[in-house]
């Protein structure tokens, strides 16, 4: 199975967001269940000189987008093992950034198209295109409007998966003829179209063959018009392709055991002895009053209104009366950063409000935090949460898409496998109660040490998400499953059972499947009384014969089976092994039922007893048997 992912960004290339860290480590985790992926990104001005000296060039044309003839560049590396491909274009991608660009709608229908159209030039042909958020949208409308005509391209599936629906790639219905060079059609009919406006998003989720958000609550809360940002009748619509796979974390890199960005590293052998040096060099590196038994809250975020600003800006003067630190890392809106400024300004010693984002400071503040701060309105997925568990900081979160999937609450009176703290609402004093809960656990030593220990052994690795991926290609692509071969064993189990029916043995409970599709012939007292004796004289002698014919014919019936399993099922084979089975015993077992009903004949009084069925107990092999069916 050959994948390709599609995407504006990849770490460790070029980062903005949680998308580059998934495109980063899924197809990693995909290839070591044996899918062979490749990746493509733009080959932005800011992916570094170290990678672009490894890379060669594949590929040099032109492409065609509307009436525009532009230069397409494709290059290549290799990195970890997995081919990754660049589009090359000074003109939209050697700028300063990614995105916000008047032209973004032409610089990204120009790199979806470009993708398509490499496929001929580089030698891998994938069978699914994944591709990822709004920049990708109109990929799945090029291929199925444009280059399905091209044989080379039948048959490519296309899957799409939303990481944030708040960002859709929303552009004047003017680009359609002028910049996609698409027809008005597809603007009318809706296919790319929604509340007027051009939506790549729309194109993306209307012409994928399956779409994934990042988590399965957040798949659901996008139904609702509070999560949809517009979109949510048409994502009802989609409800027959659409699931939710939650996102996982790459533990190799989020690592505090080598994580060469410590100053301390640490497991969750030592984590009481290692983490508060890290959190003492981080009280040092900062400014704040350096206490190892003073409780550090940290965020690290955009800050913007999604991320919970409001709820933290409007208690946090209540917060800083608890006596504990706040330290704060991301950049955004400026209205949030000059209030937390000011904080900082008043609580000397207290509070650390850093408008950056750098790396290294991060994984210093995962690892020297004790609380970690995520009051999200909402979270398609969310990796901080993971990040700070895997460095045994705790997350205090809203219920809301990954966030609920990944961290469940902490309950000291049940404390078996919380990881984190939750509350429910988008309230302020509902994240500053859940702070307080999470203060009296840092007090009372035997529960906090429990809860640190809960959220290290979270697995929040790809490898379930990655199968689930995998499985899902599989689905969409149609490829077939090969059928498991009948043991030896249980073809004999069959056959005994055949020969214990025509001896006139009860089946027992274990072999109710094959009772439930036989009809079993009654023997009926008044019947017998009336059947002539000598008749039951031939019984014996009958029964030997047809017991006989039917181990043969179900022999030879099994053997069939056996044989046609070997060969490649339908998508559906997966299922179909259990069926023959059955439907073997099936047609054994009526075999005997007609070889049965002939067989018995009218019989005495005196032989009625020993005509009738005689109870036994447990055959043997019947539970092992049971277990394989």
């Amino acid at each position: 199975m050959k994948v390709l992912f599609v995407a504006s960004e990849a770490a460790p290339f070029i980062k903005t967001g949680g998308l580059a860290d998934v495109m980063g480590a899924l197809p990693k985790a995909l290839q070591a269940l044996g899918v062979e992926p490749a990746l493509v990104i733009p080959l932005y001005a800011g992916i570094g000189e170290a990678y672009r000296n490894e890379m060669e060039t594949v590929y040099t044309g032109s492409l065609d987008l509307s009436w525009r003839d532009q230069y397409l560049g494709v290059k290549k590396l290799v990195q970890d093992g997995i081919p990754v491909y660049f589009i090359d274009n000074e003109y939209y991608f050697g700028r300063d950034k990614l995105y916000g660009f008047d032209d973004d709608a032409e610089r990204f229908a120009y790199f979806a198209k470009a993708v398509l159209a490499m496929l001929h030039y580089i030698d891998f042909k994938p069978d699914v295109i994944h591709s990822n958020d709004w920049h990708t949208g109109m990929l799945g409308a090029y291929l199925k409007e444009d280059f399905m005509q091209d044989p080379f391209y039948q048959g490519l599936k296309n899957i799409y998966t939303i990481h944030n629906l708040k960002y859709q790639g929303v552009f004047g219905r003017q680009i359609v003829e002028d910049v996609l060079g698409l027809p008005l059609r597809l603007l009318y009919n809706g296919n790319i179209e929604n509340a007027g406006n051009v939506n790549f998003m729309k194109a993306g989720m209307c012409y994928a063959d399956f779409i994934t958000t990042v988590s399965p609550t957040y798949a659901e809360e996008i139904t609702y018009p509070y999560f949809g940002e517009g979109l949510e009748d048409y994502v009802a619509l989609c409800a027959g392709k659409i699931s939710g796979i939650l996102n996982g974390l790459d533990e190799q890199e989020y690592n505090p055991e080598t994580d060469m960005n410590l100053p301390v590293c640490f497991n969750k052998t030592n984590v009481f002895v290692k983490k508060p040096m890290a959190k003492e060099a981080l009280q040092r590196e900062l400014g704040l009053t350096v206490n190892r038994e003073i409780p550090v809250l940290a965020m690290i975020t955009r800050l913007v209104e999604a991320k919970g600003l409001d709820l933290v800006t409007y208690i946090m003067n209540e917060l800083m009366e608890e006596q504990v630190q706040l330290v704060v890392v991301g950049t955004g809106d400026e209205e949030y950063a000059d209030a937390l400024r000011e904080l900082a300004w008043r609580h000397p010693g207290s509070v650390s409000v850093n408008i950056l984002f750098n790396e290294g400071l991060a994984r210093r503040v995962y690892a020297g935090a004790d609380l970690f701060l995520m009051p999200s309105r909402y979270e398609a997925c969310g990796l901080s949460q993971m990040i700070a568990m895997r460095y045994g900081t705790i997350p205090v979160v809203r219920e809301t898409g990954g966030l609920k999937d990944s961290v469940k609450d902490f309950d000291k009176y049940n404390a078996t496998d919380g990881n984190g703290l939750r509350f429910a609402n988008f309230n302020a004093h509902e994240l500053l109660f859940t702070i307080k809960r999470g203060l009296s656990y840092f007090a009372e030593k035997p529960f906090w040490e429990k809860l640190v220990i809960n959220a290290m052994e979270s697995d929040n690795s790809w490898n379930r998400s990655a199968r689930a991926y995998a499985d899902l290609y599989d689905k969409v692509a149609g490829v077939p499953v090969t059928a498991e071969p009948i043991p030896e064993t249980q073809i004999a189990a069959v056959e005994e059972e055949i020969l214990q029916a025509v001896k006139g043995e009860e089946i027992t409970a274990e072999a109710e499947p094959v009772q439930e599709h036989v009809q079993q012939p009654v023997i009926n007292a008044e019947a017998v009384v009336e059947n002539k004796p000598e008749e039951a004289e031939k019984e014996p002698a009958k029964k030997k014969t047809a017991a006989k014919k039917t181990v043969k014919k179900a022999a030879g019936k099994t053997t069939a089976k056996k044989a046609s399993a070997k060969k490649t099922a339908e998508p559906e084979a997966a299922e179909a092994a259990p069926v023959k089975k059955r439907a073997a015993r099936k047609t054994a077992a009526k075999k005997t039922a007609e070889a049965k009903t002939e067989a018995v004949p009218a019989v005495t009084d005196e032989t009625a007893a020993a005509a009738a069925p005689k109870k036994r107990g447990r055959k043997p092999g019947s539970k092992n048997k049971k277990k394989e069916e």
